[in-house]
């Protein structure tokens, strides 16, 4: 049995290395456990919000995050036929006094390498290890001790769970399962030098009838990253033969001349199906917690599960500076986070319906908030971009989210 440190990340993802960083500020060592063979992360853009910002600048790597990302001037959502603006939300000085950071977009394999980056400049306090798929978590009265694929363990005085959507930390708080939303998306990105009539100025969302496309540059520029994603009429569980690219072809046709050729760069070769799960009432045990999306996975629609994540990671980081022993530590970040990432979930998936409505009435309602909207009301994103500024204290709640 290793006893590799004083806590134990169970994941090397965002959130994981995030987490690794927060720890450290408490003076304790930290063992990263990834499953992959190497760190690194899959998919292409993310976009990163003010409050996601506010902990990348307390983790000191916002610098280094600034010199990969691409800073847009406004969020736009777009008519997915027509063509036609519908809303606007201006990213320019305004919105950053009011935030105290920009709006960013970058690669999530930028992200990845600049915080894994930071985790290595810290030697004495992280250790990394690949090839780690954690299948148990037990603890006892000394210490935490997990089991790997091999059978190996490793024990450590506390673990925080950073597993993801498919967690197996989350098994020892919960026997629920991801809950399909019969959405699927197909992402990638491109050479910004192929790109010849695109807006690479903004964060374009292009919207219809349960589907959209996301279009933005990242890496500085050099790449044009898109995502499209509907619902699928196909839908069957436990079966691949569902949200098709040739599904995605009859979806999308009669969209925009630009939507269509967008659909022409799109990579079809992986098929990413969209999960959440329902919202936990506990996910700490004694020594052992979860964070990001292991312990909130969230659709994609507010642009805030790795936000979140880094959320999480920065309210950990302050209860184990201010608390001495774990569990006391762990309780009083879930009760600050289990409200807070409970309402975004939520909102994500509300937002989601919104944005992909069909009914007549609903159109009509979200046509009358468009039109009444400004480019600098940011009265509706104040609670997710603002928290970094006005920590929540909300009393844990049950939330219910219907599917």
């Amino acid at each position: 049995m290793n006893d590799v440190s004083d806590v134990m990340v169970v994941g090397g993802g965002i959130g994981g290395l995030a987490a690794a960083l927060g720890v450290v500020e408490s003076g304790k060592s930290v063992a990263v456990l990834e499953q992959a063979p190497e760190f690194e992360e899959v998919g292409a853009g993310i976009q990163l919000a003010p409050n996601a910002l506010a902990v990348l600048d307390r983790f000191g790597v916002l610098e280094d995050i600034f010199k990969v990302a691409v800073f847009p001037k406004r969020l736009v959502l777009k008519d997915v036929y027509s063509g036609s603006e519908w809303a606007a939300l201006d990213l320019g000085e305004e919105f950053r006094e009011r935030y105290g950071y920009p709006y960013i977009v970058v690669h999530r394999s930028d992200l990845h390498n600049v915080l894994l980056q930071a985790c290595k400049n810290k030697p004495d306090e992280i250790k990394l290890f690949n090839g780690q798929a954690i299948q148990i978590a037990k603890e006892s009265k000394n210490d935490v001790v997990v089991t790997n694929q091999n059978g190996q363990t490793f024990h450590a005085k506390a673990l925080i769970g950073a597993d993801g959507l498919w967690s197996n930390m989350r098994k020892l708080f919960s026997d629920d399962k991801p809950a399909c939303s019969e959405y699927v998306a197909y992402r990638g990105t491109i050479p910004i030098g192929e790109v010849s009539d695109a807006n690479l100025e903004d964060v374009v969302m292009w919207i219809g009838p349960n589907l959209h496309l996301v279009q933005y540059p990242v890496r500085r520029g050099e790449l044009f990253n898109q995502v499209v994603v509907f619902k699928s009429y196909n839908y069957k569980p436990n079966s691949d033969d569902w949200g098709t690219p040739e599904e995605m072809d009859r979806r999308f046709a009669g969209g925009h001349p630009l939507v269509e050729k967008a659909l022409s760069f799109i990579d079809r070769q992986i098929r990413w199906p969209m999960y959440d799960r329902l919202p936990l009432e506990n996910w700490t045990k004694g020594n052992i917690t979860l964070l990001g999306d292991a312990a909130h996975p969230m659709l994609q629609y507010l642009a805030q599960g790795g936000c979140q994540a880094l959320e999480d990671a920065s309210v950990l980081a302050d209860s184990l500076l201010r608390q001495d022993d774990y569990s006391s530590a762990f309780q009083t970040y879930q009760k600050e986070r289990i409200p807070r990432t409970a309402r975004v979930q939520a909102n994500a998936r509300l937002w989601g319906r919104f944005l992909h409505a069909e009914d007549p009435l609903i159109l009509i309602m979200r046509d009358k908030l468009f039109q009444s909207h400004t480019s600098r009301n940011y009265q509706v994103t104040d609670f997710l971009y603002g928290s970094h500024k006005r920590r929540w204290s909300e009393t844990p709640i049950s939330v219910h989210i219907d599917r």
